[in-house]
């Protein structure tokens, strides 16, 4: 039976220990996400963590909704309608740039290497980058591959103005492709490959330039937030705290990522989604860079060269500085990022 000095000191235990943030407030914080996309891969850290209770044991009530492109993703938040969402840091540097009072910043870092790259044929008369001067390719006007394409170009020594960019609508545009249509095609590289293999154009007949393998030095997607969003730091935290723990179990074992994916959509092909998660991991996640930072991290380095990039792709009329796109406030430690061996 426990003395007076006792029953103090473990109460006085009990009053310190971690608990979720909201649990004191006797409900869940409720937290909007927009995937920027559908439920495919991209969105398996997210659904796992959710499908697992990370959010829910983190004090937060999670909304996960689907999106339209990271545009429409960025526009969202801006407005408020969401609290956070997974999109191309680039467009969020354009967004910022041409909307001075949104103060939108990435939080954590999804993609450590950008994943938009040029897709020709094998067989075809494109052998290295240089080769896309004078050519067609297939690149709708809001397609991130085609707006960052005059850096890539820039970096091969491409007259950026000689390539003729195709708009048509994605879906007929892949198949277009296949028939010898056009000369190449802009992408996030792992939706261009399984979306031409589906077409019966396999990656072994197709050669791919990534931009991150010739010369590009920005960040891909990040976790982007709002000025509102990030006043309430906890559930900030909180959020980009579990998301962390999901991502890195995905990272760990695609093979639940792939199963989260279909829990949430069930006419997902859970096989695709298996085989999209890898190439996403392996091309762009599972990177050194993250690897000696842990998941969600960045540099300043990396994200004055995301900044530079975009301002000369996008011909915008101003700049910023780091502090401007990037904060590192609602990060977990280095121990709770650090990947899976």
């Amino acid at each position: 039976m426990l003395d007076r000095r006792s029953l103090l000191a473990a109460t006085g235990a009990l009053l310190l220990a971690p608990t979720p943030f909201v649990r004191a407030q006797g409900s869940l914080h409720k937290f909007k996400f927009n995937l920027g996309w559908k439920v495919e891969a991209t969105a398996a850290g997210f659904l796992l963590a959710q499908q697992r209770g990370y959010y829910k044991a983190a004090g937060l009530d999670v909304t996960i909704d689907t999106g339209n492109g990271s545009a429409a993703a960025i526009s969202l938040v801006g407005s408020g309608a969401y609290d956070c969402a997974s999109a191309d840091l680039a467009t969020m540097v354009e967004f910022n740039v041409n909307n001075p009072s949104a103060g939108l910043r990435a939080v954590a870092i999804q993609y450590d290497l950008n994943p938009n790259a040029i897709l020709v044929r094998k067989d075809g008369p494109i052998k290295k980058p240089a080769d896309l001067a004078g050519k067609t390719l297939l690149g709708q006007p809001f397609n991130a591959t085609r707006k960052l394409f005059p850096v890539f170009a820039k970096a091969q020594g491409i007259d950026a103005s000689s390539v003729r960019w195709e708009n048509v609508v994605p879906d007929i545009g892949d198949t277009r492709f296949v028939k010898g249509d056009f000369d190449g095609a802009g992408y996030f590289y792992f939706t261009g490959l399984l979306n031409l293999k589906a077409r019966g154009m396999g990656p072994e007949q197709i050669t791919m330039f990534r931009y991150c393998d010739f010369g590009m030095k920005s960040y891909g997607n990040g976790l982007v937030a709002n000025g509102k969003s990030m006043e309430q730091a906890e559930a900030m935290k909180a959020f980009v705290k579990a998301t962390t723990r999901g991502w890195i179990e995905v990272m760990a074992d695609p093979k639940a990522g792939a199963a989260a994916i279909k829990a949430r959509e069930p006419l997902a092909n859970e096989e695709i989604e298996f085989e999209r998660l890898k190439l996403i991991i392996d091309g762009s996640m599972n990177t050194a860079g993250t690897r000696s930072h842990g998941w969600g991290a960045a540099t300043p380095e990396r994200l004055q060269a995301t900044i530079d990039e975009t301002v000369a792709a996008f011909n915008l009329k101003s700049s910023l500085a780091v502090a401007d796109i990037w904060t590192d406030r609602f990060l977990p430690s280095a121990a709770d990022r650090k990947l899976k061996a």
